[in-house]
């Protein structure tokens, strides 16, 4: 059973529930003070407790999707190989494999042309030499007679740390919303890149090229835009793309949007934190490098370029409930001419999917007003 089976919740709930009852009705049995009874009521209350957590744990993973597998709560790495087709035209041969496609959660979802469609695909960066699955979400304008030779403009997306993808579909519904705001008239259709920032798991490299290690940001800022232009309706220029995320996918958004202007008009973190983690998931990220410490910290940067970019950037935050208030107005202050900051203040709301879902339609609302396809 799959850890986010809805069978191996209820088992795991049924499970917690007799031991609880069991517990009350023998407890009057090892009321002795024999070792016999004392292992009893010990054994009990391990296994009661046990379960308890279990299913509370399994009701909390189900609903924000933190782990999507046993593989991904074990850290054991399940990239999937990327097929190399030297037939000129190939996906492959553009360093990219389509893996799978369905239709996004959409109202009245039958055909492309209708509703969009996702594609799971594998890239493979040439220049970082790292492999990692993404979705591509095409809205329906792109599968349009009308559209056929419009190219779109195209967002990456990143979940927090240690998220899968399938967070940004699922829990956050970044598809369907993307696809109601276009309805409503709201945003123009986007292309969204998702993933998680997490390429070489369990490893939180915090988006940086690690010496001798993992070169997460050149995949991000340089190998994946490469990649899907060379294959989806895509521009290359920097107002073609944007970037966003929650948590340290929107602390890896900013600092990629601030470092890479010529690739990303515009960025977009929720929630996120304006220097880069050390702590025992991302190991030895900088190994004494002061600069490279300094680079992976947005005030610094911000208060060291001898000119901020011509770029965008929105931030989010909640006046109670989150960590990252007083951080997000020191950003905000930090951030001059000729770049450009808004942000998305909440009275209440805590680090977690709920605060996100409601700050997602006005920040695909704001990213769209800054990208063109052209």
């Amino acid at each position: 059973m799959g850890l986010t089976s809805n069978v191996f919740l209820g088992l795991v709930i049924g499970l917690a529930l007799v031991f609880f009852a069991a517990t009350i009705w023998l407890w009057p049995r090892l009321a002795r003070r024999s070792v016999r009874a004392v292992l009893g009521r010990v054994g009990l209350l391990l296994v009661t407790q046990v379960t308890v957590f279990s299913s509370v744990g399994l009701l909390a993973n189900n609903s924000f999707l933190f782990y999507g597998s046993w593989a991904d709560l074990l850290g054991q790495k399940q990239d999937l190989g990327v097929v190399t087709d030297h037939a000129a035209g190939t996906l492959a041969a553009k360093n990219i494999v389509r893996v799978g496609m369905q239709l996004p959660d959409v109202p009245g979802a039958s055909r492309p042309v209708k509703s969009g469609r996702i594609d799971k695909v594998v890239i493979s960066g040439r220049r970082s030499g790292i492999e990692s699955s993404a979705y591509v979400y095409l809205p329906p304008e792109y599968f349009q007679p009308a559209f056929a030779r419009r190219k779109f403009p195209a967002v990456v997306v990143l979940t927090g740390y240690p998220g899968i993808p399938e967070n940004l579909l699922k829990g956050l519904g970044y598809p369907r919303t993307a696809h109601e705001r276009v309805k409503a008239g709201r945003a123009q259709p986007m292309i969204l890149v998702m993933l998680r920032p997490t390429l070489a798991p369990p490893r939180d490299t915090e988006c940086v090229d690690i010496k001798g290690g993992p070169q997460t940001e050149t995949f991000l800022a340089e190998d994946l835009p490469n990649v899907v232009s060379d294959v989806y309706r895509v521009g290359k220029l920097a107002h073609n793309w944007g970037i966003m995320g929650n948590s340290t996918g929107g602390y890896c958004a900013l600092k990629i949007g601030l470092h890479h202007p010529d690739r990303f008009a515009a960025s977009v973190g929720l929630s996120a934190y304006y220097k880069a983690a050390e702590d025992p998931t991302t190991g030895d990220l900088f190994q004494g490098d002061q600069q490279a410490r300094n680079r992976s910290d947005l005030m610094w940067t911000l208060d060291h370029l001898p000119k901020q970019p011509d770029s965008s950037f929105l931030v989010t935050t909640s006046r109670h409930g989150e960590g990252n208030y007083r951080s997000t107005q020191q950003f905000i202050s930090k951030v001059k001419s000729p770049a450009q900051v808004s942000s998305i203040v909440l009275d209440s709301g805590g680090h977690n999917f709920n605060t996100w879902r409601r700050e997602i339609p006005s920040a695909l609302d704001w990213m769209s007003s800054r990208l063109s396809e052209n």
